[in-house]
């Protein structure tokens, strides 16, 4: 059972990040595309993880890197997500809550050992990742109940999810739960690759199921097949009640109903790794969502959010981020 009263709950991908720096040269040898995700077997995990150099091991997964930005926040977050009886899986399960985020996921006992993320950092901050689904492919409806929300005010899920048949039935119940207990509903595209997979589904999941969608400016754009950003902000807007767009360097661009909140982009200083820089704006946002904060300035905590995560390498803050709002007066 969750803790009760949480701002969000968290549902995705339980996976624990291996993270390693590398040249272009190492992707171009293995056709890995520069900036995207490439889902991998065991096999291919193994023999990835043989040729890499050193590396850092933390738990990670999109949801799961939202949830930790939302605690450092000060928010009550918690995360569902499926790992192993393994060594991974204790790592994941240890990372996560000794960051204060409630977590109560029951281990597999059989099945695929605990998923990993290879993230590739190359010199111009990119990130490019190959991924093995492992455990958490096999989050199911049945691990998915009234309880296991925690009575949180929102439920926050990665696009990723629905790549798998029990995973998107997982989904769907929670969203029902959720909405069913006067929870908000958040959705995330995840990636323009797992847009083009699912666009249809996508779509209809913003217009029934989802209360604020978030996106980067390439998934809105896969999305909705236009030339233009501002052409599918505006069809984003029509079909979920807030839309929040990413668009890196540019900033940020808010929409619900009328009203929109476009925000700059907080100086980084220098860029390190772009890895997880869309989970912590998440966070940020929700944060600023749960506690009713308006439009502009949960805009403005999820950029901050991000700006820190992409100072330096890794996917989760290094900073407090609640003592970094207070300093920027937020």
């Amino acid at each position: 059972m969750a803790q009760a009263g949480l701002d969000v709950m968290a549902l995705g991908n339980a996976i624990v990040d291996v993270i390693a720096k590398v040249d272009d040269a190492f992707l171009a040898s293995r056709d890995l595309p520069k900036g995207g995700m490439t889902l991998i077997n065991a096999d291919q995990a193994t023999a990835i993880y043989d040729a890499m150099g050193p590396a850092r091991e933390a738990s990670g997964g999109s949801a799961a890197n939202t949830a930790a930005g939302i605690a450092s926040f000060g928010g009550k977050a918690g995360f569902i997500g499926r790992v192993r009886d393994d060594q991974l899986g204790q790592i994941f399960e240890h990372d996560i809550r000794a960051i204060g985020v409630d977590y109560g996921t029951p281990h597999a006992t059989s099945g695929l050992p605990t998923a990993r993320c290879f993230v590739f950092v190359t010199p111009d901050a990119e990130r490019t990742m190959m991924t093995f689904l492992g455990a958490s492919t096999e989050i199911a409806p049945d691990d998915i109940s009234a309880d296991a929300l925690g009575g949180a005010k929102i439920l926050y899920i990665e696009g990723y999810l629905w790549d798998q048949p029990a995973a998107k039935a997982a989904v769907l119940k929670a969203a029902d739960l959720a909405h069913a207990a006067g929870a908000k509903v958040a959705f995330s595209l995840s990636d323009s690759f797992c847009v083009e997979r699912h666009r249809d589904e996508f779509k209809s999941l913003l217009r029934d199921q989802a209360d604020i969608v978030f996106a980067n400016e390439a998934e809105i754009m896969a999305l909705y097949e236009t030339q233009t950003f501002e052409e599918a902000a505006d069809h984003a807007a029509l079909d979920v009640g807030v839309a929040v767009l990413t668009r890196g360097a540019a900033g940020s661009l808010a929409i619900a109903g009328e009203e929109r909140a476009a925000v700059p982009a907080e100086d980084a200083g220098t860029v390190i790794d772009t890895t997880g820089a869309g989970d912590l704006y998440a966070a940020g946002f929700l944060h600023g969502w749960a506690t009713g904060r308006d439009l502009e300035t949960c805009a403005r905590l999820g950029g901050l959010a991000a700006a820190e995560v992409i100072s330096h390498l890794g996917a989760r803050p290094e900073t407090s981020l609640a003592d970094l709002a207070t300093r920027h007066g937020l």
